[in-house]
Parts: C-alpha cells; sequence; structure tokens
C-alpha cells in the first residue's frame, strides 16, 4: 500500500518560561496507508497535537523524519499542501459572516470554484443555515463548518481533530458516514478523537500514542486481537455463593477476581471446567460470558488513563493556532 503519512523517530520538547523543558514527542513513528481511516488516539498531553502541527508545517521538529503524500515535510510542504485539508485545535470564524460567505472567501483565496461552497455545505448538512451568521452557530454547528473548510480543495488527506465535539448522537452518526464515503472515495482520512467506540466503528486501522510514544499501532482488528484476553464473566445464581465459588474455580488452578455480584475467570483453557468445579460444590451458574476487549480497554491498558469525551484540548501542547477554517487553503 502507498503511505500518505510517514513518521519516524519524531521528537519535540518544548521551553517555558521559566526555562523547564517538556518532552512532548519521544521518538514517535506513525504510519498512515492510503484511503484508509485512521485513528490517532492518545490521552490529553501524549503529544497528539503537536504530532499534528509539527506534521503540517506549524511547529519546527527536534529531530525526526516526516512524510506527507510521498514528499518529505516541511521541505516540500509547498507543493503538497494544495492536497491536504486539516481542522487543528478549534477552529475559529467571523461571526459576523454566514457559512456561505466564510467559504467563500476561503474558496477565492485558494483558488476554488464557487460552486464547491455549496458542495461541502451540503456534504456537512449545513445548506439550510447556509445564510447564517456563525455566531449563531452551536459548537457542533461550528465543527461542521470547519470539516467543510477543510473539504474545499478536494483534498487527498484530510486531517480532522475531534470533528465530532459538539455532535448530538446523530450528528456524530453522520459525520461517520461522511468519513467512510470519503475514504470509499479514495480520500484517505486522520482522525483525532476521544470517542473510543466511533473510533472502532470508522476506522480501518489506529495508532495509539502515550507520552509521545507510539504504544500501539496496526489494523483495529489486530489490534484488539493483540490484547484480547481469555476471561470469563461468571455470574452465580445466589450471590451469597461468590466466595465459596471463587475458592473452588482457584482449587482447579484459576486466576480469579471477585466482584460484587459477579467473578472474572482466566486461566481456564475450557468454560465448561468452570461449570464442573463449581456443580461439584453445589454451586450453580446463571451466566458464563466471555469478556470482548473493545478498543477503549486497550486504550486504558496502554496509557492508564481514561478518555474524557468532550474534553480534547491539548492545553499542555503548543499554542492555538489563529486559522479560520481548514489548513492548506
Amino acid at each position: 500500500m502507498t503511505a500518505v503519512i510517514e513518521i519516524s523517530g519524531l521528537c519535540k520538547t518544548f521551553h517555558s518560561l521559566w526555562r523547564e523543558e517538556r518532552t512532548a514527542l519521544d521518538g514517535f513513528d506513525m504510519y498512515v496507508e492510503k484511503g484508509q481511516v485512521h485513528g490517532f488516539l492518545g490521552p490529553n498531553g501524549s503529544g497528539k497535537t503537536t504530532t499534528l502541527r509539527t506534521l503540517l508545517g506549524l511547529i519546527r521538529p527536534n529531530d525526526g523524519r516526516m512524510a506527507l503524500l510521498g514528499r518529505e515535510v516541511p521541505a516540500a510542504l509547498p507543493d503538497v499542501a494544495g492536497s491536504v485539508g486539516a481542522i487543528v485545535e478549534s477552529p475559529q470564524f467571523f461571526g459576523n459572516f454566514s457559512a456561505r460567505d466564510t467559504l467563500s472567501l476561503l474558496a477565492d483565496a485558494g483558488g476554488v470554484e464557487r460552486s464547491r461552497v455549496f458542495n461541502v455545505l451540503e456534504l456537512v448538512g449545513l445548506r439550510d443555515r447556509a445564510a447564517d451568521k456563525v455566531k449563531t452557530y452551536s459548537l457542533g454547528m461550528k465543527q461542521r463548518l470547519a470539516v467543510a473548510s477543510a473539504l474545499l480543495k478536494y483534498p487527498r488527506l484530510l486531517i480532522l481533530d475531534e470533528p465530532a465535539n459538539g455532535l448530538d448522537p446523530g450528528g456524530i452518526r453522520e459525520m461517520r458516514t461522511l468519513m467512510r464515503n470519503l475514504a470509499e472515495s479514495g480520500m484517505t482520512v486522520v482522525l483525532s478523537s476521544h470517542i473510543l467506540g466511533e473510533i472502532q466503528l470508522i476506522c480501518d486501522s489506529v495508532t495509539i500514542i502515550s507520552a509521545g510514544r507510539r504504544v500501539a499501532t496496526g489494523d483495529v482488528a489486530d489490534v484488539l486481537a493483540r490484547h484480547a484476553t481469555s476471561s470469563v464473566r461468571v455470574r452465580l445464581e445466589a450471590v451469597a455463593d461468590l466466595t465459596s465459588a471463587a475458592g473452588a474455580l482457584r482449587d482447579v488452578g484459576a486466576h480469579v477476581v471477585v466482584e460484587p455480584d459477579h467473578l472474572m475467570v482466566s486461566g481456564i483453557a475450557q468454560p465448561s471446567a468452570i461449570t464442573r468445579a463449581l456443580a461439584a460444590r453445589g454451586v450453580y451458574v446463571s451466566e458464563l460470558a466471555p469478556v470482548t476487549v473493545d478498543l477503549e480497554s486497550v486504550f486504558l491498558e496502554l496509557t492508564g488513563t481514561a478518555p474524557v469525551e468532550g474534553e480534547h484540548r491539548q492545553v499542555d501542547d503548543a499554542p492555538a493556532t489563529p486559522v479560520g477554517g481548514g489548513w492548506g487553503l
């Protein structure tokens, strides 16, 4: 497959006003193939936004190699900028302009035909509000407008930082459908998000970053498989039997964690051995279910932190970029 993004050994340190040094990226690697929807995940302060801003030439790295669309950056940014649409950090717009006026100005600046404005407004579901002033928009509508601005120049690569921020469930579903349709049309989409359930649904592949280093990468199914467990959740007909049931299972070599209303059992090859061991003690099972791993549990395991939905700004990464709309215009 053709690489659309290649990052190897990326390093970046910041110095505070008190001359303290903080490492934001510590030899970070990332590889995104053409035509994929790729999830870029990490807790706040992990280096996600620094990575994207460095890739787009907004921050100068200390070390490492980067390539966009097969061209080394930042040297080739003037050549590839027109093929990349990006929203990094919170988009800023003039409140007294309408969405149509905002996109028309960006289209004129980027040499894009005006007819494209109505196309992208339709794509993101803002056609009926195109004449309304942006200051009347909700957060979710502003996010839609930001995505529309990034799509103006028919980009080959679309980079979106929390595109579902502020959207209701219906809007999130529409955004998911849009991202999949764009990928099916040949565009590569990179999503940075904390809504891990959505990432698992929409993305083909994923990169997880923690403390400036890559901790996982690959197809979503492969990442989940690598961290799958053989644990089984066991519920009993009588909760009072939990202690004796745990003892019975430990006697046959199982590892058992006692929860308030069930047991988590691992280390037994066949679940049927659980029911036999418990029946021998006169304890009966009401539920026996394998524990399936999801992207959130893998994220927690690898980063030791919980995702915070709706809170996505990396306040300690780097100053916000005063960009109105999409990068590359």
